[in-house]
């Protein structure tokens, strides 16, 4: 069956491969899932089966974006605990979260992701950890969201069994047991985890954070995901208050708390790794670890500023992440391309931390990266899945800048005029076109509204 083709033309280009090559004006084929070709000037001439054809005049195409760190049921509790520090901010809402159920769950997810596609997400995951007694079925409610929404999805299964009784912040209903936490990660892999080359649905191994879980489910969680073939993640260097506790409870830092418990290696990635000292870093090189850079989340939680500039010079796979939007209320990754370069630029770096073409590289390729798709998706090459977003730069907001890439990045959050996901439509002219964003916009609003009411009865 011959292949349906989408063919975008008159387009700058930014394909962010090896060579970083860029076109001031050029085409992408698209045919079925896969992208055919890409190159200046027209598309050429006799393609068969075209569906479609996009004047891609005034636009930019780059890779689809690649979220690598978020946790969706944070949605339903925006706006909270405005002030706080990573620790204190736990504590303020742990109480809030441990009521969570499947269809909060549910409503969280379809607000976190339709926010995050509407702004150029191809690729989003979800770090969820948070799985209280008779909650429902949070990993498939999760999952089916994103089926829904249509964007490729990794789900990070967390975990934590360190409740407040044994030393930890969440509440003991709000804990899994080492046993019930190690069963339900595997249960999840064996029904869900798909490894070919265009999965749509993946699933990594994640023990919420060193603070929040045994040694023993660190230890056993890695022996697990190497056994099932995934990919492991947790968070990791975030505050200085969790290198002085990982000091305190196991005599090292966390580097070299994560190196002896086998959470070091290539198939891993860590949220945040703000507080990373030069062997830290050396360490991630060696191993190749991956970080997920979260720059507005660590502002608002006060964190600290991550080395990135450093980590990519050592050769750390670097990708981008929204973190959840109790810490990051808006939620979009697009947003995050002009933080990590102004942040970054507050750093020992100061002008030269971060370019706009290495923000665009973190927020595509860098993230493929560290989810162990780089060879599929992350950027525009004949043969990759066809995961493309078309920004529209020649409104008012963008109307004197002469480069489309620092428009972008520099610029104010460009439209999205399509959006396109293992070669399906997502977005069309700022608009999903796969869900109802008004229908849940309203669910998450009376999910918000249900499980505020049940958290102040107790």
């Amino acid at each position: 069956m011959a292949a349906s083709r989408i063919v975008i033309e008159n387009c700058a280009i930014a394909t962010v491969d090896a060579n970083d090559t860029e076109y001031a004006s050029g085409h992408v084929v698209v045919a079925d899932n896969l992208i055919e070709s890409v190159g200046a000037g027209r598309a050429p001439a006799g393609l068969e089966n075209v569906v479609r054809r996009v004047d891609g005049t005034g636009h930019l195409v780059t890779p689809g974006l690649v979220n690598t760190h978020h946790h969706f049921y944070q949605w339903i509790t925006r706006g909270l605990a405005t002030d706080h520090n990573l620790f204190n901010w736990l504590v303020a809402l742990y109480p809030t979260w441990a009521r969570i159920d499947e269809s909060m769950a549910r409503a969280a997810a379809q607000g976190s992701l339709a926010m995050m596609a509407r702004g150029g997400v191809t690729t989003a995951m979800d770090h969820h950890y948070v799985y209280p007694r008779g909650s429902g079925d949070l990993s498939g409610a999760i999952i089916g969201a994103a089926s829904e929404t249509g964007v490729r999805f990794t789900l990070a299964r967390g975990s934590m069994d360190r409740g407040q009784s044994d030393g930890g912040l969440p509440p003991d209903f709000a804990v899994e047991s080492l046993e019930g936490a190690l069963a339900a990660t595997e249960a999840t892999v064996d029904q869900y985890h798909d490894a070919s080359f265009d999965a749509m649905t993946q699933i990594a191994v994640a023990p919420c954070s060193p603070f929040s879980v045994s040694t023993e489910l660190m230890r056993q969680g890695a022996e697990l995901a190497r056994r099932k073939g995934v990919r492991l993640h947790t968070h990791g260097s975030e505050t200085v208050e969790e290198e002085q506790f990982c000091k305190e409870l196991f005599g090292m830092g966390p580097t070299d708390y994560f190196e002896s418990t086998g959470w070091l290696g290539s198939d891993v990635w860590m949220a945040h790794c703000v507080h990373m000292n030069d062997s830290d870093i050396a360490a991630f090189a060696r191993t190749g670890t991956g970080v997920a850079h979260c720059p507005s989340s660590n502002a608002r939680l006060a964190a600290g500023i991550a080395r990135v500039p450093d980590m990519l010079r050592a050769g750390v796979p670097v990708g981008l992440g929204v973190d959840g939007t109790a810490s990051n209320e808006s939620g979009e990754l697009h947003t995050e391309l002009r933080n990590a370069l102004l942040i970054n630029r507050l750093g020992a770096h100061r002008e030269s931390a971060l370019t706009a073409r290495q923000a665009l590289r973190l927020g595509t390729y860098g993230g493929a990266q560290v989810l162990g798709r780089a060879d599929q998706i992350g950027s525009i090459e004949t043969g990759k899945l066809a995961d493309l977003v078309l920004w529209k730069l020649d409104t008012l907001a963008h109307s004197s800048i002469a480069d489309p890439v620092i428009a972008l990045v520099f610029g104010a959050a460009a439209p999205v005029t399509l959006s396109l996901v293992n070669g399906r439509t997502v977005v069309e002219d700022n608009h999903l076109t796969t869900v109802d964003e008004d229908a849940i916009a309203r669910s998450t609003r009376i999910e918000a509204q249900r499980l505020a009411r049940i958290a102040a009865a107790g």
